[in-house]
């Protein structure tokens, strides 16, 4: 079997300006890449009949965060919470948890207040403007 090595997390957002621009604004993240696919041979590996797909990539520390708009969009999926088969966040680390938190423009949707976990990671989860989690945490 060929060695696999992590190329990138992927996120299908609705509306990749508004998403982008959260990752890259409020999260700091660098765009690193832009680019637009589409054609029979995109559709045909994934599965969605005339799909085209809008890509940006971030980087975070080594991981390429992959935010992707598709058309057509499909429709009906709810956010999936943390304890649900199929959920996913992106995890990110910082030095300063708190001062991370209050640092977060007023607007940013936290799940709850830093807390330090029984290992003695302290945790917080926010939601992008589409309602992904995203897990950031101080070790």
């Amino acid at each position: 079997m060929a060695d696999l090595s992590a190329h990138h997390v992927g996120i299908t957002v609705a509306d990749l300006e508004e998403t982008l621009a959260f990752y890259r604004d409020v999260l700091d993240l660098s765009v690193i890449d832009r680019f637009s696919v589409g054609g029979q041979a995109f559709a045909d590996a994934v599965d969605v009949a005339g799909a085209s797909a809008d890509f940006a990539h971030l980087e975070a520390d080594g991981t390429r965060i992959e935010l992707v708009e598709y058309e057509p969009e499909a429709r009906g999926s709810p956010a999936a919470g943390l304890n649900q088969p199929g959920a996913k966040h992106v995890g990110l680390a910082v030095d300063d948890l708190d001062a991370f938190y209050e640092a977060l423009p007023d607007d940013v949707s936290t799940i709850s207040e830093p807390r330090t976990t029984e290992s003695g990671t302290s945790i917080l989860f926010l939601r992008d403007p589409e309602g992904n989690l995203i897990e950031v945490l101080e070790a």
